[in-house]
């Protein structure tokens, strides 16, 4: 089972990946594409900022 740092890693190059789609979509003016991208990082930041963290601490 991967620890919490893994699984933030891994959602921090899901927003790296949004960003670079982003910066295409912008520049193609492709507004659904920026609305999807701007929900898809509202999910992603809602498990990466959540509290409680996703794994406990109870080791």
């Amino acid at each position: 089972m991967q620890g919490e740092q893994e699984i933030n890693v891994g959602l921090f190059e899901r927003l790296d990946l949004l960003d670079r789609l982003e910066r295409v979509a912008k520049k193609e003016n492709c507004e659904p594409v920026l609305q999807e991208i701007a929900f898809e990082r509202k999910l992603i930041e809602r498990k990466l900022y959540q509290k409680p963290p996703l794994i406990g601490s109870q080791q």
